[in-house]
């Protein structure tokens, strides 16, 4: 039994495990919703679940708890590492930030052109844009990380900063494109409830359990005003400080305590809940329709093309500066893993449409998009490094 936990944590270590088990929690969704466990699956997805208190009514299906609810613990985990990277990390200077910056707006702007372009004949899938314009962090670091030594840690440091900028972009997008109509009287509270958790970031309060409290009466409020309910959780974590005059760091401390949580409960539930594409009757046209080839071709073509042109501006104007000790082909290879957008864009998909018609199509799309993507990126690395260390001279 020891030995079977520390294989365990042994894993759980590892950066490659978070993707490794989004993938499997994507392939068994595949799996349920093509097989005799559909109807399973299906009434797990859409049962009933409610939370009252006094007049107080949450009622959602159990899909819509998980986006709505678990995914805002998602985004706040995402808050503190943007708010950490400004701070003192890869954000904190202008010369740091620069280049993953203009990569990353590069990399939204690339997909959301290919995406219209592509999607032009049909009028009702122009709310979509957005869906190949986000990163997946995990998958892409993980990916990353099965190069192994072939590509210098550089790269990796690069690509995390480009993916936080990225989630910030998503972000925004979710705030000003895909919120319903707003209720100021809710929307007040949840602005009330952020100030006193600024207050409380001002005085130095360091104890988690306040910001917890007021985030989660944020996020009914946010709930109830029409924009997207996990935005409260970027903006509670912007307010928990990330260090104190009395000592120690909350802000680090409910980072690593979340983590593991995230990434091995959260993500893979809403991969689950998710990734179910319902290949029941289709046909080559379904797979070739506007929707799922601009998502597929957003992801694998936009992002590497926005990703690299920017880079590439930056470079030779000296606004940036490549990853120490990277190559193009290594930068080129990581532009491709940009393209694996997986929880984001499926994330976006579900704000984008209702029908689910629609959303198996973003499903498509979006599996399609983040396997190339990945598929391509790992074998130019592989390629580029393996060419890198055998033109070093020997001894």
């Amino acid at each position: 039994m020891d030995g079977a936990m520390t294989a365990i944590q042994k894993f759980m270590k590892k950066d490659t495990s978070g993707g490794i088990v989004l993938m499997v929690a994507a392939v068994l969704a595949m799996i349920a919703n093509n097989t005799v466990l559909a109807p399973w699956y299906s009434g797990f997805l859409n049962a009933p679940v409610s939370l009252q208190l006094g007049d107080l009514v949450i009622a959602k299906t159990a899909v819509l708890w998980i986006n709505d609810g678990l995914m805002a613990i998602f985004f706040f985990l995402v808050g503190l590492e943007i708010k950490r990277e400004v701070m003192e990390g890869e954000l904190s200077s202008l010369s740091k930030a620069s280049l993953p910056v203009l990569a990353a707006i590069g990399g939204m702007i690339g997909p959301a052109l290919v995406y219209i372009s592509l999607t032009a004949s049909d009028p009702t899938a122009f709310n979509g844009w957005a869906i190949p314009a986000a990163t997946d962090i995990a998958f892409a670091l993980g990916i990353l990380a099965l190069v192994g030594a072939r590509a210098p840690t550089s790269l990796k440091v690069f690509l995390l900063a480009l993916a936080i900028i990225d989630d910030l972009g998503a972000i925004i997008i979710i705030a000003f494109f895909y919120t319903a109509n707003l209720s100021t009287g809710a929307l007040g509270l949840a602005v009330a409830g952020l100030a006193l958790a600024m207050l409380l970031s001002r005085m130095g309060v360091k104890s988690l359990a306040p910001y917890v409290i007021i985030g989660a009466f944020m996020w009914v409020c946010v709930l109830k005003s029409g924009v997207h309910a996990t935005l409260a959780g970027v903006a509670i974590a912007l307010c928990v400080p990330l260090n104190v005059k009395s000592g120690g760091s909350p802000l680090r401390r409910a980072e690593h305590g979340l983590h593991y949580w995230v990434a091995f409960a959260i993500l893979p539930l809403f991969a689950f809940a998710n990734a179910g594409v319902s290949l029941k009757g289709m046909t080559v046209a379904q797979l070739l329709a506007p929707v799922p080839i601009g998502i597929a071709a957003g992801l694998f073509f936009g992002k590497q093309i926005g990703v690299m042109l920017t880079t590439l501006a930056a470079v030779k104007t000296r606004v940036g500066a490549l990853p120490k000790g990277a190559s193009w082909k290594q930068m080129y290879g990581v532009a491709c893993l940009t393209g694996v957008g997986f929880t984001m864009s499926l994330f976006i998909g579900g704000l984008a449409f209702d029908s689910p018609e629609r959303m198996n199509e973003v499903r498509l799309g979006v599996l399609m998009g983040s396997i190339a993507s990945g598929v391509f990126g790992y074998t130019l690395l592989m390629m580029a490094g393996g060419r890198r260390k055998a033109t070093q001279p020997a001894g």
